[in-house]
Formats: C-alpha cells, structure tokens, sequence
C-alpha cells in the first residue's frame, strides 16, 4: 500500500539540501507530496542533482544557490522558493559549517562565518519566510541542531555555539509564532553516517551510542518528515534527539 501523502500541496525550502542529512530531507518532505527549494551555498550542480531526483520520482522541486547567512541571499532564496513553487509553508533550517580547531587558534572570522551560516542564517530565513508561514496557516519551522551542543566537544566552540542557539531560537520562536499557527522544533543528530570533504571530527572516534551503530540521514529525514506534517501540530519549542540512545535527555 502506498504511503500517505501527508505534505500534498505544500511547499518546503530546506537549506543545505544538497548533500547528507539536507539531501535525505529534501527527498522526504518529497516523498510526502511536498514541492521542496533544494539550497546550497554554491554547488548549484548537487542542489540540482537532488531537484532532478524529486522530479523522477514524480515530485516538483527546484534548486537555488544562496548564501544562508547573507541578509540579501537570504532573502533572494525565500522569495524564489514562494516565486517558483506557489506558496511556503515548511522551511529547515539545516545550513550550517562544522569545522574543527584549537580555541586558541579560533580567530575572529572563523567564529564569525560558523555563526553566520547556522544561527544567523536559521534568523534571516525564518524572518524572511514569516509572512509565507503566517498565511500558510500551518506553517512549520524545523531547525536542525547537534548532539555535541548538548555533549560538549573538543575543538568546536564556534559550531557548538552556533548549535546551542539554534536550541534557543527554536524556544523563544515557539513563543512567538504559535499566535500564527506556526509550529518550530529542533531535531538534534547524534553521530550519523554521511559523506565528509574532510577529517572526521576527533569526538566521533571515542563515542558509542547504545544501539551499536550510527545513523542514516534517512533517519533523521524522518523525524522531520514526522515534525512537519499534521500528526505534529501539538508539538512546539521542543529539541528532539536523533542519537541511538548516546544523549538521553
């Protein structure tokens, strides 16, 4: 039997969709009967391998490249997702940079670009994308944080930082939308099997979650799809952790 298409008519922009986790979401929101903005900074050809997969698969999609953490870009992005797909009524905040180093050696831009593409850009687009989601009527805000600003982790004070905000955006967002109907939660990956450009983070090398293996993007794809559709309305302000038992909250 063929699965419900609970998302049918709506429209989702999901940030960073071009690989990994963002991948795994766009195509489920598509699975669900969503039109899905595939997003990246600048892989324009990867943002629009995963479009072209949703449109295979009989689904409607379209990719755009755009700087998450610049006000314009952002901007730009989310009227181009309304322009081209007809409305907006989900948007995942999943861009973000993950990079390693030595809080003696994190200097000012460092710190400065992580923060910009995870936090800052999770506000520019919900900011951006409020009026969409206030005449949605059932709009959804789902940003995507992380097991170790929960844990801790050696050399990763921006990323963590950025990660732990995103945690209190979605609270005080919570409050604040629920007046329009909008629903914001924070799913939180733990250690998740996906493809890196470089070295895996040292953390991951000394954890073992208690189900004995790490997680797919499919995984953590479901629990947005979940977060976004009608089965989820009462739920609001909340981080859900997707970690196999390593972070129990």
């Amino acid at each position: 039997m063929e699965r419900p298409k609970e998302l049918a008519g709506r429209v989702a922009l999901v940030t960073g969709s071009a690989r990994n986790i963002g991948r795994a979401i766009a195509l489920a929101l598509a699975d669900a009967g969503a039109s899905v903005m595939v997003n990246a900074r600048q892989a324009l050809a990867d943002a629009e391998a995963v479009a072209a997969e949703i449109r295979d698969g009989g689904g409607r999609a379209a990719a755009m490249t755009a700087d998450v953490g610049d006000p314009d870009a952002a901007a730009r992005l989310v009227a181009a997702t309304s322009e081209r797909l007809g409305r907006l009524d989900i948007l995942v905040n999943n861009a973000s940079v993950r990079r390693e180093v030595d809080f003696a050696d994190l200097d000012y831009g460092e710190w400065s670009e992580v923060i910009a593409t995870t936090l800052d850009g999770a506000y520019l687009c919900s900011r951006a994308a409020l009026p969409h989601l206030i005449a949605s009527g059932s709009g959804t805000i789902v940003n995507i944080g992380g097991l170790s600003s929960h844990m801790g982790a050696p050399r990763r004070a921006h990323v963590i930082a950025a990660k732990a905000g995103l945690a209190g955006l979605t609270r005080a967002l919570a409050h604040d939308l629920a007046p329009h109907g909008i629903t914001v939660n924070c799913v939180a990956p733990g250690l998740i099997d996906t493809a890196r450009s470089g070295p895996e983070p040292s953390h991951h090398k000394t954890l073992v979650s208690p189900v004995g293996r790490r997680g797919t993007p499919e995984e953590v794809a479901a629990l947005v799809r979940f977060l976004c559709g009608p089965g989820a309305r009462y739920i609001t302000g909340q981080t859900i952790h997707a970690n196999g038992g390593l972070y129990m909250a």
